[in-house]
């Protein structure tokens, strides 16, 4: 049982991982830098954990939006781009526009498959486990994969658009920070409005969210090829750049 638990809880990962792995078509990134940046999001874990108590002691508050936005959303996008910026900013490996979209989403989904493995053992029977590792792989492992996808977005713009770099760094940061906090907030609010007996409020919200989350993937895919179209000139610019040196 165990065993099923566990592939469910990983499976949707490898998927992501394996899907933009494929998109990164010109110049594959070391297996090395993956697992790295993979090792990163298993590290932002418990760097969250210290953030969010931070907050708590700083500004405590206890409402779902305080919940969705400052135990959620700003503390583990704050932690996956924090560490983006130490270990794979100025790595010779990330050269081109659409690396960063590679390595912020094998940071996302470190992030992603960690928290999924503590939630679905955290139930204490096989049922319920399967019932959220079914739901948190068609939710919460994709949207951290968006997030990712945005920030990754944002990081390659501002690396290869220098004189646009403080524009874009802030976006890379405030961009997935509010698209995580209100996909939590919508969700929470959705759920508490259902377990108050306010079951047609918690199907409006639950409505809104599955609307939205449609309109982040069509960003999601727009940003990827963007990115992918931006590396492609590069590789064509490079190729001339060779032809003519030689």
């Amino acid at each position: 049982m165990d065993t099923i638990i566990l592939m469910l809880a990983v499976l949707p990962v490898i998927v992501l991982a394996s899907y933009i792995y494929k998109k990164d078509k010109y110049e594959k990134e070391p297996i090395g830098m993956l697992l790295r940046a993979f090792f990163l999001g298993v590290l932002a874990i418990p760097l969250d954990l210290v953030v969010v108590e931070t907050i708590n002691v700083m500004i405590p508050g206890s409402t779902v939006f305080y919940q969705a936005f400052f135990e959620a959303g700003i503390p583990e996008e704050l932690c996956k781009w924090a560490l983006f910026m130490i270990f794979i900013w100025r790595n010779k490996n990330f050269n081109e526009f659409f690396d960063g979209i590679v390595y912020a989403c094998f940071i996302g989904l470190g992030f992603a498959c960690i928290e999924n493995i503590m939630y679905v053992f955290g139930n204490e029977t096989f049922g319920g486990a399967f019932a959220t590792g079914v739901m948190r792989a068609l939710l919460s492992v994709p949207g951290h994969f968006l997030f990712a996808v945005i920030m990754g977005y944002f990081l390659g713009m501002a690396k290869f658009r220098p004189e646009q770099r403080r524009k874009y760094m802030m976006l890379s940061l405030v961009c997935p920070m509010l698209a995580h906090g209100l996909f939590d907030y919508l969700l929470m609010l959705s759920s508490a409005f259902s377990e108050n007996n306010l079951e047609w409020m918690g199907t409006l919200l639950f409505i809104v969210f599955l609307y939205l989350d449609v309109k982040m993937w069509k960003i999601g895919v727009k940003h990827i090829a963007k990115m992918q179209e931006e590396s492609r000139i590069e590789h064509n610019n490079e190729i001339f750049r060779k032809i003519f040196k030689s």
